[in-house]
């Protein structure tokens, strides 16, 4: 059960990065966040932040294998 949870919100931080970074850059429209920079921004920071997340996770999971 180790790193799973670091690694679903890694995952989760992922893909929210990423819709924000769309969104940012206009690439999906239809929303208040469509067309504003500071989302461009955010979003590849956050998707960073989640990949760093899926790593530290998945470090512990094979941690605690060997």
């Amino acid at each position: 059960m180790r790193g799973w949870l670091a690694m679903t919100v890694g995952l989760l931080a992922v893909v929210l990065g990423s819709v924000w970074t769309l969104q940012g850059l206009d690439v999906l429209a239809g929303s208040a966040m469509s067309g504003v920079t500071v989302w461009a921004v955010i979003g590849p920071v956050v998707a960073i932040g989640g990949l760093v997340l899926i790593v530290i996770g998945l470090r512990q999971r094979s941690r605690s294998k060997a």
